[in-house]
């Protein structure tokens, strides 16, 4: 099930920061920032985007771990985030990501991932 997954696959998201991608709900000036848990979500949305396409009918990936997650900067709303994940490890089914993240030159974020490839049931 594992034959089209490698290391060194990659794949990189760009999405412009809107307001629904910050936790500013209740309008408080300069609150308008990319969210961790957005951040987050970008940076899972990446590692599918690398692996999933490559797995077999009938396989999926979920997520089980995320390590040293930092949000290193704020991204105001306007502005396009780039994540970009690589598969760095295969042990068995469980895959392992590092993960970037920046906003121009300027890195915002990083964290290692970790997926497990399981049957769709």
């Amino acid at each position: 099930m594992m034959q089209n997954i490698a290391t060194g696959q990659e794949a990189v998201l760009e999405v412009e920061v809107t307001t629904d991608l910050t936790t500013n709900r209740m309008g408080t000036e300069g609150a308008d920032v990319l969210s961790t848990p957005h951040l987050l979500g970008l940076m899972e949305n990446a590692s599918i985007k690398a692996t999933d396409p490559h797995l077999p009918d009938g396989y999926t990936s979920v997520g089980y771990a995320v390590d040293g997650l930092r949000h290193i900067a704020p991204t105001n709303v306007g502005r396009t985030v780039r994540v970009r994940s690589v598969l760095t490890e295969i042990d068995r089914n469980r895959l392992t990501y590092e993960i970037e993240a920046f906003e121009g030159d300027n890195q915002i974020g990083k964290a290692v991932h970790k997926r497990a490839v399981i049957p769709i049931s």
